[in-house]
């Protein structure tokens, strides 16, 4: 009987195996090439790894619109926040060494450390950091310290002034400058920088060789790089700023292609060894796949999971019976996913250059539904497709209107010298606005080259605008009283931060 049963399970893997590589085989490259047509992604590298095998490392489009130069499998993109497993795994191994533990206070390597209450500054610990559940929101004080001159240190003191809005450790709040905080215990510990601890731990023993734990001005010396394009505001394809944030590196800064995150999904797949050799210690990765908070415990409509959680720099949720661990990255201009399934020894990275699509999402779940075996089959691209549409024709037709009215009032006679001057935010910092022919001009104090514009719409409303695509176009007001300015609220990409900022006038 047991011969029986082994025959016939080796039999129900190899057809479910046969019946796998005709999509990966056959009718991948078509739906990739439709989806990207559909969701103007001008390229995209992939690849899969299965049962410790490649089986697919391409790339697909272009990585320069105008120059035409086609996407490879060793074209570089930033992979953005699926930087914060290495920071995490990083951690959790200085932890297995003896060297901290995750329940550390923060206050132990930095006594100067502040959050906003008196409590949670006395409490906070490295875990909490890797977990985001500070109490803040979902990238609360992003738009201070993205792509700004604030140093690593600069953004950690200013983290007092983040105002929770949940109790500490009672929600999940996606935090980046935790995830830096985090990382910069590495140097306090090891007395060698994050990106030295990164590169010797990780990018050089798993051979991932054009690979970088650092991106600013990558772009100027790479000779394979991707270049960042967004859709967002137009609904047409603009090329955008490369992002330059590595005082946020722990949380943001890595450059990588498909070919070296193929060795990096190898070692997850493998309990953390390459080429049969152990890069790090398996309680390490463990420990970073342990949930530390739940994100949701309700049934997706869309989706076959019930669960999602958060570890160490990565999700995990059930996908029609298995564990999925994943994590995504959004930088200007380009995102991507990263995600293995250690019960089906398969892992699968997605790479593209357009920010504003969740064509690189559909893909991840269409290769999933095939693997694990989901049905009935859903087209994911079709299915998140209406959803995408319907917000790209609403948002230019606000945009059409805001403009119309900006026409419309082109010729009034307004004085624009009132709302000169200095404005100052606590947590950002300044804001000069001075007068120009078409309206007001912003310049902001952490952002050198970005520049915002205000034309004025009728009723006391302007429309905001900025030289960066990626920040953003949206109403706003000054604040007023007795008809003079107190203050300027402004609004950016919720891609950047959510919550409006109000700028009180000096």
């Amino acid at each position: 009987m047991r011969i029986i049963f082994i025959v016939w399970a080796l039999f129900f893997l190899v057809e479910k195996s046969q019946a796998q590589l005709p999509f990966i085989k056959d009718s991948l490259p078509q739906y990739i090439e439709l989806g990207m047509k559909k969701w103007q992604v001008p390229g995209l590298a992939i690849t899969i790894v299965k049962d410790g095998k490649v089986w697919v490392k391409k790339g697909y489009g272009v990585k320069n619109v105008v120059t035409k130069e086609a996407v490879d499998d060793h074209t570089l993109f930033y992979i953005a926040s699926n930087t914060k497993l290495f920071t995490g795994i990083a951690l959790a191994n200085l932890e297995v060494e003896k060297k901290l533990s995750l329940n550390d206070k923060i206050s132990k390597y930095y006594p100067w450390y502040k959050l906003h209450d008196e409590n949670s500054t006395k409490l906070v610990t490295i875990k909490d950091m890797l977990t985001h559940r500070i109490g803040t929101k979902t990238f609360q004080g992003d738009f201070t310290f993205w792509n700004s001159r604030l140093s690593r240190e600069d953004i950690m003191k200013k983290m007092r002034l983040m105002v929770p809005v949940s109790d500490f450790r009672d929600v999940y709040g996606y935090c980046n400058s935790c995830y830096l905080t985090a990382g910069m215990i590495i140097p306090a510990v090891t007395g060698q920088s994050w990106e030295g601890y990164i590169t010797e731990k990780f990018l050089k023993p798993l051979e991932m060789d054009e690979s970088f734990a650092t991106s600013n001005e990558i772009w100027k010396t790479a000779k394979n790089m991707a270049r960042p394009y967004t859709t967002a505001y137009t609904d047409t394809l603009k090329e955008v700023p490369f992002d330059q944030w590595d005082n946020l590196g722990p949380a943001a800064s890595i450059v990588s292609n498909v070919d070296d995150l193929s060795h990096w999904l190898m070692f997850q797949l493998d309990s953390g060894k390459y080429e049969n050799k152990q890069i790090m210690p398996w309680k390490a990765l463990q420990r970073s796949r342990d949930v530390q908070i739940i994100n949701s415990s309700r049934k997706s409509a869309a989706l076959p999971v019930h669960f999602r959680g958060y570890g160490l720099g990565l999700s995990a949720a059930d996908y029609n019976g298995y564990q999925v661990f994943w994590h995504t990255g959004g930088a200007a201009g380009m995102v991507s996913n990263v995600c293995f399934v250690p019960e089906l020894d398969l892992g699968i990275a997605i790479l593209t250059n357009n920010d504003n699509q969740n064509f690189f999402e559909a893909l991840r779940y269409q290769i999933l539904d095939v693997f694990t075996g989901t049905s009935p089959r859903v087209d994911r691209s079709e299915q998140f497709w209406p959803g995408q549409e319907e917000d790209m024709k609403k948002q230019v037709a606000e945009i059409a209107a805001f403009r119309a009215r900006v026409k419309a009032y082109e010729n009034h006679t307004i004085n624009r010298e009132k709302y000169c001057g200095k404005y100052k935010n606590e947590l950002y910092g300044k804001l000069v606005v001075t007068a120009m022919q078409a309206g007001l001009q912003l310049e902001f104090e952490q952002h050198p080259a970005l520049k915002g514009y205000l034309q004025y719409m009728g009723n006391e409303e302007w429309l905001l605008s900025f030289n960066n695509i990626e920040y953003g176009v949206y109403p706003t007001r000054f604040i007023l009283k007795n008809e003079k300015p107190k203050g300027l609220k402004i609004k950016v990409n919720d891609f950047i931060e959510f919550d409006e900022y109000i700028f009180e006038k000096d």
